[in-house]
């Protein structure tokens, strides 16, 4: 069964999508509808902009999605998924192409999302740190006793978990960590600390803007990241959504279950290898692969 994965943020690049604009008409329409929506030119951005101004949250987030949904819809009928999952923002990539909610719905809450996580990001200084070669276990005990708000929140692979939280609590745990045995535990740099209670305040106001979309059930399963189990039903997908923002990505448990489900390929679509790297290190004999407009996949 082919599995479709979609990135989130830290997978953008200089110059993405700028092949599919000039190969693709129909990418070329999709983009420019983009650049009216956002009310901006994000493709100025995206193709000839600098890594610091594809940085910012409000451009990154949108970016990566354009990115991502466009390309699947150039590989026509050669996009074929018996079920989807996207790491924290991928899930929108994700939905969309499977046709649970319009691209022009998903830009939408994509931007909306992004400024809502940069406006609780200004609230209080965050941030999250990646924690290398220990058990979640032990790591998530070490959160459970450190004092502050320090929450694991993405769960990538074996031995590779990130950690969110108030910049004092993650530095304390991060030493206590590397005490624990931690081959590294290392503060990210990033704008604050996604997945987790700091995002409260975009959580409220992305609800919102999710409860008054319209959602249609998707032509397969998929896989959310609070859950990490197979989803269809549009209302449950729509809390699950809301809930992700302040709740962990469970990518480790979501990947197992869908090799469960019998995926046995899984196609990587947007800008990197990220996933990919992280699929094979959670299940070794997993066949990955990338999307690439005009070969097919």
């Amino acid at each position: 069964m082919n599995a479709y994965i979609f990135p989130g943020q830290g997978a953008q690049f200089s110059g993405m999508g700028l092949d599919l604009y000039e190969n693709s008409p129909l990418a070329q329409e999709l983009f420019e509808k983009a650049n009216d929506i956002l009310g901006f030119s994000i493709t100025d951005i995206m193709f000839e902009g600098s890594a610091e101004d594809l940085k910012e949250t409000k451009v990154t987030q949108p970016a990566i999605f354009l990115h991502s949904v466009i390309l699947a819809k150039t590989l026509g009928d050669n996009f074929q998924p018996d079920m989807v999952a996207g790491h924290s923002l991928g899930e929108f990539s994700a939905l969309v192409t499977a046709d649970g909610l319009t691209f022009e719905d998903g830009l939408k809450l994509v931007s909306q999302r992004a400024q809502t996580m940069q406006k609780a990001c200004e609230l209080q200084p965050s941030t999250m740190a990646a924690v290398l070669g220990l058990d979640d276990d032990i790591v998530e005990k070490v959160c459970a006793m450190t004092e502050g708000v320090v929450v694991a929140a993405n769960y990538n692979c074996p031995g590779q978990l990130v950690i969110s939280g108030e910049i004092d609590a993650i530095n304390n745990a991060c030493e206590t960590l590397k005490e624990e045995g931690a081959r590294r535990a290392l503060v990210l740099p990033v704008g604050g600390a996604f997945h987790s209670p700091m995002m409260e305040p975009a959580r409220e106001e992305l609800a919102a803007a999710i409860e008054s979309t319209t959602f249609n059930k998707p032509n397969c399963p998929i896989y959310q990241n609070v859950t990490a189990s197979a989803v269809t039903d549009e209302n449950e997908i729509k809390a699950n959504l809301i809930a992700q923002l302040t709740a962990p990505v469970r990518w480790t448990q979501s990947v197992q279950q869908m090799i469960a489900d019998g995926a046995t390929h899984f196609t990587e679509v947007g800008p990197g290898k990220v996933l990919q790297g992280l699929v094979k290190k959670i299940h070794r004999e997993a066949e990955t692969t990338s999307a690439t407009f005009g070969n097919n996949v």
